[in-house]
This record gives C-alpha cells, sequence and structure tokens, in this order.
C-alpha cells in the first residue's frame, strides 16, 4: 500500500447516464444531503468548457472537473491520477461521486477502478444510472450498456410525466432486470446507505469487457462563447435553427434584456430553459458574458452551421 494513500479503502459511487438524464441533478443533490460527510465529486464533461464542475461547485464542496475527453477511454490517466491525489487528501474523504460523461460506456471507467495504482484504496460501492423518465431511446446501444452496467437506477423528471407512464418506464427497467428503481427529488430523497456502505460481490474487472468499448466518437461538439451579452431573441432563432440536430446544450448566458444577471441554459432534446445562474460577480462563478456546449451525433449535427448562426447574434 501507498504510504500516501488511505489504509481502508475510500467508497465510490459512480454516476451514469445519456446526454442531459439528469446526472449533474443527482450529485447536486448528494453533495448538499451529505452533512456530516466529507464528500469529494470528480466530473466529466465532454468539451473544454466544464460547466457541471461550476454549477457543482457551488455546493461548497470539492468538485474537480476533467474535460477534453472522455473518463472511460481518453482521460483515463487523469482520472487515476485525480484519485490519487484526492485519496492523500487530509483529512481525509468519506467518499467519492463520480459523475460520467453523457457520452462515456461506464465499464471502461469501472475497469480503471480496479487498476492496481489504486489497490486497495477505493471501493466500488454502487454505480447508479440516471434515465429521464420522458425522454429516453431504448434502442440506443448506450442507454443499454449503461443500464446494463448499473447497480441502481434513478428515474430524474418523474414529475413530467403522468403516474400510468412513469409505471411504463418502471415495467420497461424491471423487464432489463433492474428492480432497484429511485425516484430522486430533493437532497433528504438520497438513500445513502443504499448507494454507500453496502458494495456488491465484485470481482476484478481490468480487461473483462471484450473489445470495442463504446467510445465517444459517436458524438461531435461545439464550443461558443461571447465576451459580451447577447440579446435574447437573437439567441433563440438562432438555436432554434439547429436545435433538431442536437443531444445536447448547455452553458452560461447573459442576456442584454437582464444586465447583472447569469442564467443557466440547459437544452435536452426538444426541451430548452433558462434558469437562474452563478452569479457573474461571484469569486468562483463563470464571469459574464457566454459560453455554452452544443453536442450532437456524428453525422447529424453539422456545427459549422451551427457556429455560423451564433456568430451571426455577436451583434444583433
Amino acid at each position: 500500500m501507498n504510504p500516501d494513500l488511505p489504509a481502508d479503502p475510500v467508497p465510490v459511487m459512480l454516476v451514469t447516464g445519456v446526454l442531459g438524464s439528469g446526472k449533474t441533478t443527482l450529485i447536486n443533490h448528494i453533495l448538499q444531503g451529505s452533512a456530516g460527510r466529507s464528500f469529494a465529486a470528480i466530473v466529466n464533461d465532454f468539451g473544454a468548457i466544464n460547466i457541471d464542475e461550476t454549477i457543482l461547485s457551488a455546493s461548497g464542496r470539492s468538485v474537480i472537473g476533467l474535460k477534453n475527453g472522455c473518463i472511460c477511454c481518453s482521460l483515463q490517466g487523469d482520472l487515476l491520477r485525480t484519485l490519487r491525489t484526492i485519496l492523500s487528501h487530509r483529512p481525509r474523504i468519506g467518499g467519492i461521486v463520480i459523475e460520467a460523461s453523457g457520452v462515456a460506456d461506464p465499464r471502461g471507467i469501472v475497469a480503471a477502478l480496479f487498476d492496481p495504482v489504486l489497490k486497495g484504496a477505493v471501493r466500488l460501492d454502487s454505480v447508479v444510472a440516471v434515465v429521464d423518465a420522458q425522454e429516453h431511446d431504448i434502442s440506443d446501444p448506450l442507454w443499454r450498456t449503461q443500464l446494463d452496467a448499473a447497480d441502481f437506477v434513478v428515474l430524474s423528471k418523474a414529475d413530467c410525466v403522468s403516474d400510468k407512464d412513469l409505471l411504463g418506464v418502471r415495467t420497461l427497467l424491471h423487464a432489463m432486470r433492474k428492480t432497484m428503481v429511485f425516484v430522486i427529488r430533493k437532497a433528504d430523497d438520497i438513500p445513502f446507505d443504499v448507494f454507500f456502505g453496502n458494495p456488491p460481490d465484485r470481482q476484478d474487472v481490468t480487461g473483462a469487457f471484450p473489445p470495442p468499448l463504446l467510445t465517444d466518437d459517436r458524438f461531435v461538439h461545439l464550443e461558443w462563447s461571447s465576451e459580451a451579452p447577447v440579446s435574447l431573441p437573437a439567441f433563440q432563432n438562432a438555436v432554434q435553427s439547429f436545435a433538431a440536430q442536437l443531444a445536447r446544450g448547455k452553458g452560461f448566458l447573459s442576456i442584454r434584456e437582464r444586465p447583472g444577471e447569469r442564467f443557466l441554459f440547459q437544452l435536452v432534446g426538444k426541451r430548452a430553459s433558462l434558469s437562474p445562474g452563478p452569479s457573474p460577480s461571484t469569486r468562483d462563478g463563470p464571469g459574464p458574458g457566454v459560453k455554452l456546449v452544443f453536442i450532437g451525433r456524428e453525422g447529424q449535427f453539422d456545427t459549422e452551421q451551427a457556429r455560423s448562426a451564433l456568430e451571426s447574434i455577436r451583434f444583433a
């Protein structure tokens, strides 16, 4: 055992789910509800602008963002180095939550947690898949792979569907042998005793999965920023012109019509929203202006068309 690493394994929870399923919301609930527990979070955004890290940092907990890649494949080395840094922290961290990017195959991350450099230092207590109760594609191999790897399922956006539709999703999950399904609406709903402290009997899975793992090259992304606020109607029209090509959009938005305010922009499927975001005046806030990430499938999302539409609003 490395003397810099804890003598007893630190429990780890891995959160997986497709783009926009609600992973960051779940982790925010976990961090907010972890009073008396010293939790740290590792988040992996698909792109160079780490939106989720900024959102979760408001919890006051230790949050580390890994960007420009996927921790199931190209960023595995960064994940291992980050874990070793967290594990050497004093006082000792009581638990770690890892958020995989929405394009990640969780099997690669599970295998990484059994790497010899972490031998005995971490214990994977749970793999939790977040499923959007309102919008999910059961034909998507990535969605099914994430479900197959999960010990537990959390249904997000349950308030957006009828009781009948919610029962239909539960029935579908039960048919996939996923019987431990939770609906979590607030921090008090987190079943900490289920997610942490009672790990299933896992074997060393290094090399256990037949190649190739699903990789993130099925998706392309566009990052766009502006130091100045933009017109909200112009922004809405620009995004509308390519929204049908997107799997996900998110970021921070300052608009001319509401000076001094900052908004969190979210787009999942056909749903888009603006909500209050971190203040641009706070030390850890994202700063004034606009920082956005848009993600779509390779061959479906025309990033140059989208970039052109967004550039047209700089001075609109």
